[in-house]
């Protein structure tokens, strides 16, 4: 299994008329290595985060069949797994080369998650894995569910940390440069609750662009990112550069 771990893995591309359109990133080699041994004319499956969402989940399949086009690596079909077609699951990774955990609430697809049994299902398959924000935190073997929606980071009964899918054993918090200052609850997200949590374990913060890159023996950091441990904020990687973690 070669699996990317990315915070956002699109970006824009400038038109010659000055439109801009989304593609996949160029950024730190990310679109030379996810095109890299591809199968043209491959299938795809995408794993929503929210199951119940069926008008988001449909738009989301326009979109990425769209980014694989723009990106000139194409394929065959998208399909989205969502509450409608959940008990495909098992045929569908069958036949599918690359696997797209979806982006959203974290807790909310850690559910749908344990609901289809993916973590059990996921270890037969061996293709690409790309996992984009909620889709790569739940990729870890516990998946720390930094606070996000108001009142979360207060409510004594959210759940933090939460069994993942065990596919890496890194901690990854996406979305760094939009975050960052951000206040949640009438705390500063990464400095009162994030940097609290972070205790006893290390969490890396990666911006759009970057990614990690795991193939089985090494895991890669691509582009620029941060590690938070036991408190400390620390710059590890630049964009343009790698490190292996």
């Amino acid at each position: 299994m070669k699996l990317f771990l990315t915070s956002s893995p699109c970006s824009p591309y400038k038109q010659k008329d000055g439109s801009v359109i989304w593609g996949y990133s160029r950024d730190n080699g990310f679109l030379d290595s996810l095109a890299e041994g591809w199968e043209p004319g491959c299938s795809c499956l995408m794993i929503s985060s929210d199951p119940g969402d069926y008008a988001h989940n449909d738009k989301m399949r326009e979109e990425f069949l769209g980014f694989f086009r723009i990106s000139g690596i194409p394929v065959s079909d998208l399909i989205i797994c969502d509450h409608r077609n959940q008990g495909q699951l098992e045929r569908y990774l069958g036949e599918s080369r690359i696997l797209i955990l979806a982006g959203g609430h974290v807790p909310t697809q850690n559910a749908f998650f344990r609901e289809i049994g993916l973590r059990r299902l996921i270890r037969e398959f061996r293709g690409t894995v790309m996992g984009i924000s909620a889709g790569t935190m739940n990729c870890a073997e516990v998946v720390y569910a930094q606070p996000e929606l108001p009142g979360e980071s207060c409510d004594p009964g959210y759940r933090r940390f939460l069994e993942g899918l065990g596919l890496t054993d890194l901690q990854i918090l996406p979305h760094y440069q939009e975050v960052k200052d951000n206040l949640l609850d009438g705390r500063r997200l990464i400095e009162d609750i994030t940097c609290e949590d972070s205790y006893g374990r290390t969490l890396y913060a990666l911006v759009d662009g970057s990614y990690v890159l795991c193939d089985g023996r090494r895991q890669i950091l691509f582009g620029e990112a941060w590690r938070i441990r036991d408190g400390v904020i620390t710059k590890i990687c630049e964009k343009g550069q790698r490190i292996e973690l």
